[in-house]
């Protein structure tokens, strides 16, 4: 497939304003799924079960078999509503949503449509730049999730191609809240940002809430992103006349599952429909698939507006009527808010504005409080995420996140601050542990990797450098103290890294006083 064309990001946005929107679906960590009492995929601490193995005659729509509302997954859709600002309905109800799923069993998905148990809501976002943006949510709505496609033989990996597809329905029926925004305007140049900020502001809420292990790698939590452009000139035009802005078609770009392809995947649309656009073309409603090993978007599927689902009212399920006391009982539970919680966790690590904001732009902050929180200073656990495993995670295009857990980089740091480990040997270890070798102190024993401590062995590694270049204590005593750096070096290459450059230094300056 040849790579279109895409027009310069900077060009696109003086001659279109792009126009957002978001759906992110949030699997909730209940122990069953929606509608069954089949073990839920997303649970908390769950392992993998083999193919079609999590499931019940409810999850394969087979005939008899009725559906049942896990109240555990409307008590957590409510608190998310609230987390969000939504009103919560008094009566809401399921709905049918019906076209072909492959992947889900009878064919239609339990949904919600036009009475969602949470609506007209608001989230502030913080961007680098120090920006809030106030993004409405529309609804929040309890779903479930569908199964799951493997696609045999081709290149891609996806459908086209394939020579047959392999279905597993363990995930069908996992409890779902999904996410919808109203339409975002104004975002202009920090669109991309903005994605991603959105994203990772709907994530730490669910995360604060325990609902959902929130994990994109795992597809616990997932983006569409949909965007459209207008034309500037068009916009003059129609406000020159009286008339209404126009608005651009959309596209939906399905699915993405990390915070850096959420944005990535705006920019990229936002190229790609402006080079079309501004070469006469128009923009097809569709689907399209997020591919991040060529950080580009394919088509999918024409995209159905709302009267193609055919929606009607699920004649299985009762309407979802919450009481007044469980509703207000379920808010006084909800934790802090996230932007009152980026305040106390700044000024409980002592962070200048700069420092937490390098924390907030990696988007590691709950890695970072968890780290600290698991026993690291808050200084070395910052380091540690958004230093040297933010790099790895960057060379291996995923989310730092996925690579190694807090409780493991509070390990490490331990090691280092107790003398076991210098930096250069920590990220030794650090590769270790992401490469599935153990535990930091496991890593440590099995490559051999701690400091030299023994002042017998420094000694005669400082005595063999000194005889290789027996002028360098005569200069110490010169007071050219700068000479040691060269016997610091040979001791430290003799010791494979794992001699203590500072003790070293100490003993070869005690060599020059005698």
């Amino acid at each position: 497939m040849a790579k279109p064309d895409l027009m310069d990001f900077e060009k696109a946005l003086e001659l279109f304003e792009p126009v957002l929107g978001f759906e992110v679906h949030v699997e909730l960590n209940t122990q069953t799924k929606m509608f069954s009492d089949a073990p839920n995929p997303a649970a908390a601490g769950n392992v993998p079960h083999a193919p079609n193995t999590t499931i019940t005659p409810v999850d394969l729509g087979l005939p008899g078999s009725l559906p049942v509302v896990n109240e555990k997954a409307i008590h957590y859709s409510i608190s998310l509503g609230l987390a969000l600002g939504c009103q919560i309905a008094p009566s809401s109800r399921f709905a049918r949503k019906n076209y072909f799923y492959p992947d889900l069993a009878k064919n239609y998905q339990i949904s919600q449509y036009d009475e969602p148990i949470a609506f007209d809501g608001a989230v502030e976002v913080e961007l680098a730049s120090g920006r809030t943006v106030t993004v409405e949510i529309e609804r929040a709505h309890m779903e479930e999730d569908a199964g799951k496609l493997t696609h045999i033989g081709g290149a891609t990996g996806r459908i086209q191609g394939a020579e047959y597809s392999l279905v597993d329905y363990n995930r069908a029926g996992v409890p779902l809240v999904e996410v919808v925004t109203k339409i975002i305007f104004g975002a202009e140049t920090d669109a991309p940002e903005l994605a991603k900020a959105y994203v990772a502001a709907i994530r730490d809420i669910v995360v604060s809430l325990g609902i959902s292990e929130a994990k994109m790698e795992r597809g616990n939590l997932r983006c569409d992103a949909n965007i459209s452009l207008r034309s500037r000139a068009e916009v003059a035009a129609a406000r020159a006349s009286g008339l209404p802005d126009p608005l651009g078609t959309r596209t939906e770009t399905k699915n993405v599952n990390s915070l850096r392809s959420v944005e990535r995947a705006i920019r990229y649309e936002i190229q790609r429909q402006a080079a079309i656009l501004d070469a006469g073309g128009s923009i097809i409603q569709e689907t399209r698939h997020w591919h991040e090993d060529t950080g580009r978007t394919s088509a999918g599927r024409p995209k159905s507006d709302a009267d193609d689902y055919r929606y009607f009212p699920e004649p299985d399920l009762l309407p979802v009527e919450p009481s007044t006391e469980l509703i207000e009982s379920l808010r006084a539970a909800l934790p802090e808010a996230p932007a009152i919680r980026r305040k106390r966790l700044k000024e409980a690590w002592g962070f200048a504005d700069l420092e937490f904001q390098d924390v907030l732009n990696s988007g590691l902050l709950a890695e970072v409080e968890e780290t600290v929180a698991a026993g690291a200073a808050p200084a070395q656990a910052r380091k540690w995420w958004t230093g040297e495993i933010a790099r790895l995670a960057n060379a291996a295009s995923v989310d730092a996140s996925s690579l190694v857990a807090p409780a493991d980089v509070a390990a490490l740091v331990a090691l280092i601050e107790d003398g076991t480990l210098t930096d250069r040997l920590a990220r030794q270890v650090l590769e270790g542990v992401i490469a599935g070798e153990g535990s930091p102190a496991v890593v440590v024993e099995r490559r051999g990797l701690k400091v030299v401590s023994d002042d017998t062995a420094l000694i005669a590694a400082i005595d063999n450098a000194l005889a290789a270049q027996p002028d360098v204590l005569e200069k110490i005593r010169d007071g050219k103290v700068q000479a040691a750096g060269a016997v610091i070096g040979a001791v430290m290459k003799a010791m494979a890294g794992q001699a203590d450059a500072a003790r070293v230094r100490e003993l070869v300056l005690e060599r020059a006083k005698r």
